[in-house]
C-alpha cells in the first residue's frame, strides 16, 4: 500500500518557462549607426556651406536649403533609428529629398562653380540616402539607390561626358550600398539562425523536462500496474499487458521527441526512423540506426504502410504469444526494412491460396506496394520457423546526390 499511495500523490504539473525575448529587428543597430553617421556628415556639409557660399549668387536660398538638409536629417534620423512610421516611406522620401536638395545646387551658383566643386548636399551627405536604402533593401537596392544618386550628381554637374570615369562619386556609392546591404542581409541571416536555435533550445529543454516528469510519474504507475496485474493473474492479466503496452508506446513516444527536432527536416523528406518507432509496442521490437535514415516523404509513408501490412499479418496468423521485430538498414542509396517473426510460419501455397480467395493483403499492399516504390521484396519462411520479409527500397533522388 506504500508504494501505492507514493505513487497517487505523484503528479505532472506544467510550468511554461519564461524565454528571453530577442530583438526583432536585427537591423536595428545598422539603423542607429547610419543616423549617427547622418548627422557626422551633416556637421561636414554645413561646414562646407560656410567655405562655400560666398561663391553662390543666391546665399540666401543657399542657406535656406541647407537649413532644410539639417531639419531633414534630424528628423529621418530619429524616423529611421525607431520605426516608429514604415521605413520604406521615410527611405523613399529620402531619395526624394536628397536628389531634390542635388538639383537645386543650380539655383544657388552658376555653371562655372558647380561643374567644377561637389553639389549643394556634399556628396558624403548624399550617401546617407544610399545606406538607407541598403540597410533597409539589401545590396541590390543599396547598388541602386548608389547608381541613381550617382547620376543625378553627374547630371546636375554636367559631368556626363567622357571623363566620368576619374569621378570617384559613382564607385563610392554603388561600393557603400553593396557592403552596408551586404551587411543587413547577414545580420538578418544571423539573427534568423539564431531565434531558431533558441526556440530548439527551449523545446528540448521543456522536452527533458516534461520527461523526467512522466518517468517519474506515469511510467512507473504504468510499471507498477502490470507487475502486480501479473502478480494477480486472471482478469488483472489483461489489465497488466494493456498497461505494459502503454508504458512501452509511452517510452517510445518520449524518446522520439527527443530526437523529433533534429530528425524531422520538414518539407520533402523525413527521418523515416521516427515512423518506424511508433509501431514498438510489447510484441513488436524495432531497431533503427543511431543517425537520421532521410527518405523522401510519400516513399517513407508508403514502407511503413509496407511494414504496418507486414505487422499485421504477425498479428492475425503468427499465432498466440508470436513477438516480431523490425529492422532497419541504411545503405546510402537504398534502406532495407525486415520485418521477422517467431511465429507459425506460412505453408507451401498458402499465399496463392489466399490471392484466389481475393485476399490481397500479401499481393497488393506488399508485393504491389514494393513494386510501385521500385524496390524488392523477398520472403523466407517455412513452418513452425517463423516468417522474415526483406524489403529493398531506394531512397529517392531527393535525398542522395
Amino acid at each position: 500500500m506504500t508504494d501505492r499511495n507514493e505513487h497517487r500523490t505523484t503528479r505532472l504539473h506544467y510550468r511554461p518557462r519564461a524565454t528571453t525575448e530577442l530583438d526583432t529587428q536585427p537591423d536595428a543597430p545598422l539603423w542607429r549607426a547610419a543616423q549617427a553617421f547622418r548627422l557626422v556628415t551633416l556637421v561636414y556639409a554645413i561646414s562646407y556651406q560656410i567655405v562655400s557660399v560666398q561663391y553662390y549668387i543666391h546665399q540666401r536660398l543657399s542657406w535656406f536649403l541647407v537649413a532644410l538638409m539639417a531639419v531633414w536629417s534630424g528628423l529621418s534620423a530619429v524616423l529611421l533609428s525607431h520605426g516608429k512610421v514604415p521605413r520604406y516611406q521615410v527611405v523613399i522620401a529620402d531619395q526624394l529629398i536628397v536628389i531634390a536638395l542635388m538639383a537645386s545646387t543650380r539655383l544657388v551658383s552658376d555653371h562655372d562653380w558647380y561643374s567644377h566643386h561637389q553639389t549643394l548636399p556634399t556628396t558624403l551627405w548624399v550617401t546617407n540616402a544610399v545606406i538607407s536604402a541598403a540597410v533597409f533593401g539589401g545590396p541590390w537596392l543599396g547598388m541602386a539607390s548608389g547608381v541613381l544618386m550617382a547620376t543625378v550628381s553627374a547630371v546636375v554637374r554636367d559631368q556626363v561626358n567622357l571623363d566620368l570615369w576619374r569621378d570617384a562619386t559613382a564607385p563610392v556609392l554603388v561600393s557603400v550600398g553593396l557592403a552596408l546591404g551586404l551587411a543587413t542581409t547577414t545580420a538578418r541571416r544571423a539573427q534568423a539562425q539564431l531565434e531558431q536555435a533558441v526556440r530548439l533550445a527551449a523545446a528540448t529543454e521543456e522536452r527533458e523536462r516534461l520527461a523526467r516528469e512522466v518517468h517519474d510519474g506515469v511510467l512507473q504507475v504504468l510499471a507498477l500496474v502490470r507487475r502486480r496485474g501479473n502478480e494477480i493473474g486472471g482478469p488483472a492479466a489483461e489489465l497488466a499487458d494493456l498497461a505494459g503496452e502503454q508504458e512501452v508506446a509511452l517510452r517510445m513516444l518520449i524518446s522520439e521527441q527527443g530526437a523529433g527536432v533534429a530528425s524531422d527536416l520538414g518539407g520533402s523528406v523525413i527521418d523515416v526512423r521516427l515512423l518506424l518507432g511508433t509501431r514498438a509496442s510489447t510484441t513488436v521490437s524495432v531497431s533503427t540506426p543511431a543517425d537520421p535514415v532521410t527518405i523522401e516523404r510519400g516513399r517513407a509513408t508508403e514502407l511503413v504502410a509496407i511494414v504496418d501490412t507486414a505487422l499485421s499479418n504477425v498479428a492475425l496468423h503468427a499465432g498466440t504469444g508470436a513477438r516480431a521485430y523490425v529492422l532497419l538498414e541504411d545503405l546510402g542509396d537504398e534502406v532495407i526494412v525486415s520485418v521477422r517473426d517467431d511465429g507459425s510460419g506460412i505453408a507451401p501455397g498458402r499465399l496463392a491460396e489466399a490471392e484466389a480467395e481475393g485476399r490481397m493483403g500479401v499481393s497488393k499492399s506488399i508485393l504491389g506496394r514494393v513494386g510501385a516504390l521500385g524496390g524488392t521484396a523477398e520472403l523466407d519462411t517455412e513452418p513452425g520457423q517463423g516468417t522474415e520479409w526483406e524489403i529493398r527500397v531506394p531512397k529517392g533522388d531527393e535525398t542522395h546526390g
